[in-house]
This record gives C-alpha cells, sequence and structure tokens, in this order.
C-alpha cells in the first residue's frame, strides 16, 4: 500500500521548522530531506526516522521497524507523535547533523568520436 499524499504533507508541514524540509517520491513511497540529508522514510502512511544514539536517547523507549522488506531497521514514529510539532522538529534537528552528507554520484566520461 503507497503511502497517501496528504500524509506526506502533514508531515513535511510539522517538521518544518527542522531546517529546509522536503519530501521527494522513491520507490512508490517517500523518502523525507532535512538540510540535503535524507533522514526520514515514509511507507505505508508510517513514518520511520533514520536511528542515531542521539535520536534513540532523545526518544527513550523506541521501537523500530523496517519500512520495506530487506530494509535496516528505522526508528518507527507513530502517528500520535506527528501532532507533536515541537518534539518532532527537535527529533529532526538533533538527528540530522548526526547523518553523512549524501555521495556525489561521479559522472561517466562519454567518449567523443572524432
Amino acid at each position: 500500500m503507497a503511502s497517501r499524499q496528504s500524509t506526506v504533507d502533514y508531515i513535511v508541514e510539522q517538521i518544518a521548522e527542522a531546517g529546509t524540509v522536503y519530501a521527494k517520491k522513491m520507490f512508490g513511497e517517500y523518502g523525507i530531506f532535512c538540510d540535503g540529508k535524507m533522514v526520514a522514510l515514509v511507507c505505508d502512511d508510517q513514518l520511520f526516522v533514520k536511528p542515531t544514539a542521539v535520536g534513540k536517547a532523545y526518544i527513550g523507549e523506541f521501537v523500530e521497524g523496517s519500512p520495506y522488506p530487506g530494509a535496516k531497521p528505522y526508528l518507527l514514529i507513530t502517528g500520535d507523535k506527528w501532532d507533536d510539532r515541537d518534539w518532532l522538529v527537535k527529533l529532526l534537528q538533533i538527528t540530522t547533523p548526526e547523518l553523512p552528507l549524501p555521495q556525489k554520484k561521479l559522472k561517466k566520461s562519454v567518449k567523443r568520436k572524432e
């Protein structure tokens, strides 16, 4: 089951104060980006935040879940936490700096015929 656009829009609206936030459609679901880093996924209308030590400590008792078969475990953020904008923003503000910047893809060189 794919996520509804309204779910993604609501989550992005709630976390907008965390930085430069946007959603990108990926593999039929959505990646959530903050300041150029993918910090979360929305899959099957559920929010999965990338796990970090500071994120786990902030949450306290956390639940891990897999956003799709074969994925590494993420922190599953239940819908009741989505309404707490300040809590959600803080989670992303402390998680984002802990994640690496995406690696730039090398462009394949194209040989020209002369």
